[in-house]
């Protein structure tokens, strides 16, 4: 009786270690709009990586094709991050952009030349606007402060590539005037 009793605070110590383990690791608690926004910002990440090799191949002016450079190498940074949040979280991640981001890309790289700077840079300035909006969304109604850090930590390379695509846009009309 006594060996029995003296059994007891270990397996209740073993039995608390491992319900506040599996209480550590159990994934903070997600809304849909957490869940939502990490796939669309990892799908809109590798949209811009295609989008990015698209205007290097394709682009008329350095200007784009420098653009294209620099969504690839920011969007891959970004989604490094997406895909460690997305772990830690525990949300699934598709394995390419969307079918509506697709079927843009194969619109606008039809286009060549001049023509297609213009839908190119059109479509990138739409599309960081978009992501924007999405961003301020989920600070407003996400629920997991790591999805929301997320959110802050794209704000700023987002803005700094619209500013970009926003100045391309206002060289290029000045050039065809």
């Amino acid at each position: 009786m006594v060996r029995r009793l003296a059994i007891l605070p270990t397996i209740a110590a073993a039995t608390f270690a491992t319900a506040a383990a599996g209480f550590a690791a159990a994934p903070p608690d997600l809304n849909e709009q957490d869940r939502e926004f990490v796939t669309a910002l990892h799908q809109g990440n590798l949209a811009e990586i295609q989008a990015g090799k698209v205007a290097e191949r394709q682009a008329h002016s350095e200007e784009v094709r420098e653009m294209g450079e620099t969504l690839i190498r920011d969007h891959r940074k970004l989604d490094g991050k997406v895909k460690q949040v997305a772990g830690a979280v525990g949300v699934s991640l598709p394995g390419g952009p969307g079918a509506k981001q697709q079927a843009e890309l194969e619109r606008i790289s039809a286009k060549s030349g001049a023509e297609f700077d213009r839908a190119w840079v059109e479509a990138e300035i739409a599309e960081h606007r978009q992501d924007l909006a999405a961003g301020a969304k989920q600070l407003s109604e996400g629920s997991s402060e790591q999805v929301k850090q997320l959110a802050r930590d794209a704000e700023p390379i987002v803005r700094e590539h619209l500013e970009d695509l926003e100045e391309i846009r206002s060289d290029e009309e000045d050039q065809s005037d």
